[in-house]
């Protein structure tokens, strides 16, 4: 069986992380979404929520795709948790080149650990391109429209953390 893992922070989950999400189920059978702690970046949503809206996500796509879907949540390495849920794949989705050079570092920092594990980039799909979770909640903040970005509940979740 081959495992995919596509690590993340997911404050909040986009309209991109489920693009990324969909086609990588037709790459694995089976695929990880690695929910990533990240207290650097100070989230607005705690990892439970995360991996909640995660979890919403993931259901149709899991029934339209075949491909099962499992949120879990970590805060070691990515390469420690890829060996840990057995991927062979890690999953990585790409905006634009600025994104490339950073995981071009992580894909060779991650093969000097372990190189039986291989990564994957995904370009976003065009009309997803500019979406970024910060820009999401920034968007919210100064109380523009998100809809465009994210899910219905995913909006409302958004909504509710900022009233």
């Amino acid at each position: 069986m081959r495992i995919g893992l596509y690590p993340g922070t997911f404050d909040p989950v986009t309209h991109g992380h489920v693009d990324i999400i969909h086609r990588a189920c037709a790459l694995v059978d089976k695929l990880v979404i690695g929910v990533a702690v990240n207290r650097d970046k100070g989230p607005m949503f705690s990892l439970e929520e995360r991996v909640a809206m995660i979890e919403a996500q993931a259901a149709p796509l899991t029934k339209a795709t075949g491909t099962p879907i499992v949120a879990h949540p970590f805060e070691n390495l990515l390469i420690d948790c890829a060996r840990q849920v057995g991927a062979s794949v890690i999953v990585r989705g790409l905006r634009a080149v600025a994104d490339f050079e950073y995981e071009y570092q992580m894909v060779g920092m991650n093969r000097a650990m372990d190189d039986s594990i291989e990564t994957v980039f995904l370009m976003a799909d065009a009309q997803h391109q500019a979406i970024a979770s910060k820009l999401v909640k920034e968007i919210a903040r100064l109380g523009g429209d998100i809809t465009p970005f994210v899910a219905a509940p995913v909006a409302a979740a958004i909504q509710t953390k900022l009233a």
